[in-house]
């Protein structure tokens, strides 16, 4: 499944006077030759490049490229499904998901009827939860692991089932030891959406909706060593793949990667073809090698593994492991009696979950969480959000629809925006109290998330470039598609902030669009690009 983003660039600079709308650039500097310099690259001959740079604290516009255009910015959309979610509940409010059964527990300690688990939204589920309380985050997050850009992850350390064996201990140390009815997963939080053609995502997950498939080659004719996480009936894991000798193509595959048996008494994908013993894995250059099969039924799954954790603590459940959730068992729809709850996992903050989302542009977290603002504003389906987004987006950000064109909350498909909509959004946020959390949940330049392998620019000790390291946040965005010419990126872009090295704070969208590529090196190059052109914004503002 391809990921990747667009962008499209005609070199233009530009000084224009106030609008309508009450925002304008006057007398804009020229683009720096340093960054001209970069602009003019031969990989971007066809390309089209926009940049904004504005002095948040004078609003005075330094950079204005190609102000009225709109760009592919990918998943730089991102900031605005996160910011407002944000500024609706606060960065402390969490996602907690309660536990309720119906039916009395007798002094034996068996519940006569079902135990419902009341899915909330909650992203992670105690899945990505440091020891220390913090959210465990990798910056080759394991979402990306299949797609042609990445095609590796290192994983997270946390138990991904974590939370669900913290519900299954409440569980027990309340006395309960068996269930005669049913377990079920109570998913109508929202109408379910279509991520990607993929699956419908739901208010339940389990280790992002995906098992972690840790590969490494053994010995020439011998198959691979193959080990998943989570391990659970509902969906097995079928080794085929063979170790091959060096230098032979690596023809690794998952059949099927998106498994629609989840839910029925037996479910298996399979990894086959071959993998040489020489190969070296992308991006970390060692092994494991990473890759995912999508848990296309969560509520189904996750029933079954929380079945199997109850049973880890001696819980007797009549109900067979592996099957459909039985939704049509439960209770209308918010009717829970406060009294009936026997246990609640307590979710991280959102401040957590957006800084998930940000570092590693995790795409159906941004889903949900504009669902989730969605649902702040009396509506429960995605669509409906976005139509209620865009209204909110003009009466309170001020920002009029005809400046951007989101098609979910991720920067999916053909997300546009003009480089003011971004800045804009970005300067409102700066205002907002919560905007240390949104700032904090921002990639960093050559630290962290999406911008930790950006670091090109720290070759240039003459310049003082390095000095850029950790002075820059930005949201990055990538549109790549496959064209005749092997692929397009039609969209690259950085969106975010940046701490100059005089102490002015500066807001930014740095974009470029229509860019043939190669491959994945040519991807990477890009990225650096954009990262030296920030570092140029930090050295010279």
């Amino acid at each position: 499944m391809s990921r990747l983003f667009r962008f499209c660039a005609i070199l233009a600079v530009t000084s224009w006077a106030v609008r309508a709308e009450g925002w304008a650039c006057v007398n804009c500097q020229d683009v720096p030759a340093a960054i001209q310099a970069v602009f003019e690259k031969p990989l971007y001959k066809d390309a089209v490049w926009g940049l904004q740079v504005i002095d948040l604290d004078t609003q005075e516009h330094l950079i204005d490229l190609e102000p009225h255009r709109q760009f592919f910015i990918g998943s730089v959309r991102k900031i605005f499904s996160v910011g407002e979610l944000l500024n609706e509940v606060g960065p402390p409010h969490r996602y907690n998901t309660p536990v309720y059964r119906r039916g009395s527990i007798d002094n034996k300690g068996v519940l006569h009827g079902d135990l419902i688990l009341v899915a909330s939204g909650d992203l992670t589920m105690n899945g990505r939860t440091n020891p220390d309380g913090s959210i465990a985050i990798s910056d080759y997050d394991h979402n990306e692991a299949n797609s042609p850009v990445l095609g590796n992850a290192v994983l997270t350390k946390p138990d991904p089932l974590a939370g669900y064996e913290e519900l299954a201990l409440q569980i027990a140390r309340l006395g309960i030891k068996e269930i005669t009815g049913d377990v079920i997963i109570d998913d109508r939080l929202f109408q379910p959406f279509d991520f990607r053609e993929e699956f419908n995502v739901k208010p339940i997950f389990v280790n992002d909706d995906v098992v972690d498939l840790q590969i490494q080659p053994t010995t020439v004719g011998n198959l691979a060593s193959v080990a998943s996480r989570p391990v659970s009936a509902a969906l097995g894991v079928e080794n085929r793949l063979v170790t091959s000798g060096p230098a032979s193509d690596f023809t690794l595959r998952i059949l099927p990667e998106l498994p629609a048996c989840i839910g029925e008494p037996v479910c298996n994908s399979a990894v086959t073809g071959q993998i040489p013993s020489d190969f070296v894995p992308p991006l970390t250059k060692q092994y494991p090698l990473v890759q995912t099969v999508r848990v296309v039924e969560p509520s189904n799954y996750a029933r079954s593994v929380w079945i199997e954790e109850l049973k880890k603590f001696n819980i007797r459940v009549d109900a067979p492991i592996t099957a459909e959730n039985p939704v049509k068992l439960l209770p209308p729809k918010d009717s829970y009696s406060p009294w009936l709850k026997v246990a609640e996992l307590k979710g991280l903050p959102y401040s957590d979950d957006a800084k998930l989302v940000l570092k590693v542009s995790y795409n159906i977290g941004a889903d949900t969480s504009l669902v989730l603002f969605g649902l702040t504003q009396g509506v429960d389906s995605l669509n409906d959000a976005l139509k209620v987004e865009h209204r909110h987006l003009a009466t309170r950000y001020g920002i009029p629809e005809s400046e951007f064109h989101f098609v979910d909350g991720s920067g999916g498909g053909e997300t546009t925006a003009t480089n003011r909509a971004v800045t804009h959004f970005l300067s409102k946020m700066s205002q907002s109290p919560a905007f240390p959390s949104f700032f904090d949940a921002l990639p960093i330049l050559g630290v962290d998330g999406s911008l930790a392998f950006v670091k090109d620019f720290e070759s240039d000790p003459d310049s003082m470039l390095a000095g850029a390291k950790g002075q820059v946040r930005a949201k990055t965005g990538t549109y790549l598609v496959g064209a005749e010419s092997g692929f397009l990126l039609k969209g690259q872009a950085f969106g975010g902030y940046i701490m100059s090295r005089s102490g002015r704070r500066l807001v930014y969208q740095l974009v470029v669009n229509n860019v043939t590529i190669s491959g994945l090196n040519d991807v990477l190059q890009v990225f650096q690009d954009e990262g030296r052109i920030s570092a140029i914004l930090w050295r010279d503002n």
